[in-house]
């Protein structure tokens, strides 16, 4: 029987429909319909850089117009229905999770224990003692409130003194959990503190967790390689997903089905009869113009989204001025169902100053399009909170 084949543009709304940008989106953007959001996303990353709005709000912006940076503080500090944690990188997850983020917590505590320089320093452990001890004697803490830099004499938020790292081995390990931030500065608390009973007295097998991180992977990405879906949460390892994809397979919980790629080539991925089932039913994207945050999910796993859409991205922060191709910033345009170009853009008090936008190669700055994007300029300056716009001379480059 041939396998299920996939072609490229029906990939593509797939994906992006599991990303919840195939449609308008339409909603408050805040409370239980932001649950709704976070938990159909699976998590949202959180990013310091903020020329523009910080990537986790620019993430929900884009899925929620009406969306505010309040609102997400409020679930986690608040309302506690989501929690800050790792999956590829520092997150916001549903708190429903959390459970299943037992066996992270265990895999990173034996990953930091057998990498981190600090495990060489004499009295490693008394300092994290210490720490801990400091918190569940006095409350939430930040850096500065545990240590002091030995070199500096201070203390700050990039100073990664022996109590800072305490801190960050104690969240990363399940012991603390963050309560809130101030400005972009965490706090931690005992995770008895923090995470509401029916979670954090939740225990579940292994293979339990495995067994769901691949399934949730799966329901969010579409299709996915078993490293794919294994990269997804950085819960699993690579050899249990395959192992997994294969049990899936023999039981008849997934298929293997060719996923066309931008370029004709065939990607042979895992999907299901379900998922494929609902293909033929997806509406046509939306029309409108997307401004996307450089880590917003569709583009998380560059070298898929590469393969997918055939777009390259790469952020060029650590890139020398005088090497960058675009610029120090650049934030993906979506439109439809095609990554259109790239935007150079900052918020300078209160103006937005674009700089420039390249379009993609075959991709035409025509009236529509052209006032598409001035359209979504002008809605996301009520998130980056400026007055106006502005644009350099010649901003489009042709």
């Amino acid at each position: 029987m041939p396998r299920p084949f996939l072609d490229n543009r029906s990939a593509r709304r797939l994906f992006l429909d599991r990303h919840l940008l195939l449609r308008w989106g339409s909603g408050p953007g805040r409370g239980n319909d932001l649950d709704g959001v976070l938990g159909g996303l699976g998590f949202v990353q959180v990013d310091s850089v903020n020329t523009l709005a910080r990537a986790h709000d620019l993430i929900l912006w884009s899925r929620r117009g009406q969306y505010r940076p309040r609102a997400l503080e409020q679930l986690v500090a608040r309302d506690r229905t989501a929690f800050e944690h790792w999956t590829h990188d520092a997150a916001v997850i549903p708190m429903q999770f959390y459970p299943m983020w037992r066996l992270k917590f265990a895999r990173d505590e034996a990953r930091m224990r057998a990498r981190w320089p600090a495990w060489r320093r004499a009295g490693w452990e008394a300092e994290i003692d210490a720490v801990l001890r400091h918190v569940s004697d006095n409350g939430p803490a930040c850096s500065i409130d545990v240590g002091v830099d030995e070199k500096k004499g201070t203390s700050g938020w990039w100073d990664w003194h022996p109590s800072k790292t305490a801190l960050e081995f104690l969240w990363r390990s399940g012991r603390l959990a963050i309560c809130h931030r101030q400005g972009f500065r965490k706090f931690y608390d005992l995770s008895e503190r923090v995470i509401p009973p029916e979670q954090l007295n939740s225990r579940l097998p292994d293979d339990e967790i495995v067994d769901w991180a691949m399934s949730e992977a799966l329901a969010r990405l579409g299709f996915g390689t078993s490293g794919e879906l294994a990269a997804f949460f950085e819960i699993v390892t690579r050899e249990e997903a395959k192992s997994w994809c294969a049990r899936a397979r023999a039981d008849g919980r997934v298929v293997e089905a060719d996923i066309e790629m931008a370029d004709g080539s065939i990607r042979r991925s895992f999907t299901t009869e379900k998922i494929l089932d609902e293909v033929p039913s997806l509406p046509e994207a939306s029309s409108r113009v997307r401004l996307l945050s450089p880590f917003d999910p569709v583009l998380r796993d560059r070298t898929r989204a590469e393969r997918l859409f055939g777009f390259h991205y790469r952020i060029e922060i650590f890139v020398p001025e005088a090497k960058r191709r675009y610029g120090y910033y650049v934030f993906p345009v979506l439109q439809g169902d095609r990554l259109v170009g790239r935007l150079d853009a900052k918020r300078t008090g209160n103006t937005l100053v674009v700089r420039a936008f390249w379009p993609e190669a075959g991709v035409r700055m025509g009236k529509l399009r052209t006032s598409g994007l001035l359209s979504e300029l002008e809605r996301v300056r009520s998130l980056a909170a400026v007055d106006g716009v502005e644009f350099a001379e010649e901003w489009i480059q042709r």
